[in-house]
């Protein structure tokens, strides 16, 4: 498994965490998620993730993302 780390904009609270979570969860292979409002870093855990799949997750919970 690999982690793949990114920066996520916009995201200001405990509820937006849950947001990101909630739709990168739905990506097929991740094994483990964690993100932060206060730091903007969502890291993911996962093998042959493909990032244009956490970019259009991350957009569906309302936020933008971008490769770290």
């Amino acid at each position: 498994m690999a982690h793949h780390e990114y920066l996520v904009t916009g995201m200001t609270c405990g509820h937006c965490e849950h947001a990101v979570r909630d739709e990168v969860s739905r990506i097929p292979g991740v094994s483990a998620i964690e993100v932060s409002a206060s730091t903007g870093l969502l890291t993911v855990t996962a093998e042959n993730l493909d990032d244009d799949a956490v970019f259009s997750a991350v957009d569906e919970a309302g936020y933008q993302a971008a490769r770290r």
